[in-house]
């Protein structure tokens, strides 16, 4: 195992706020073709919940989702290779988060069953604290 072998997850977690995001504006402006809709009656996100449907909606819920707990993951994929703290059990807790979040965001943009969404959002949290807190007994 390398240092920069951390750098899997983090980049799948780029890759997945990029899928959403692109679905997220592929979703709007067919929407927006297809409604003949202004785009300016969507201005703000109170407009967009009162106004769209749902799956017009979801996809950039769970981007803004998306900015939320995987900045940690982010800030502690950084931090560990930085101070040469990648481990197995750090790269495994890593891949996890990564998995439960694509899980995550497939739920939130389709479905969306709130049960099975928390499920995933969850484990993926459990993940990401196991980290932290490996790095914050490190520090002792």
């Amino acid at each position: 195992m390398q240092q920069n072998d951390i750098f899997l997850p983090f980049v799948g977690m780029l890759l997945l706020s990029f899928i959403v995001w692109m679905y997220m504006y592929v979703r709007r402006l067919h929407f927006f073709y297809v409604n003949r809709v202004d785009p300016q009656d969507f201005a703000t996100r109170a407009q967009v919940a009162a106004a769209g449907p749902a799956p017009i909606h979801k996809p950039a819920d769970n981007l803004q989702n998306l900015l939320e707990l995987p900045i940690l993951f982010y800030a502690l994929c950084l931090y560990l290779f930085v101070t040469g703290q990648v481990d197995p059990v750090h790269l495994a807790s890593a891949w996890v988060f990564l998995a439960f979040r694509v899980i995550h965001s497939a739920i939130h943009c389709t479905i969306n069953r709130v049960v099975l969404r928390f499920i995933s959002y969850a484990a993926a949290a459990v993940a990401l604290w196991i980290m932290v807190v490996r790095v914050a007994l490190a520090q002792l």
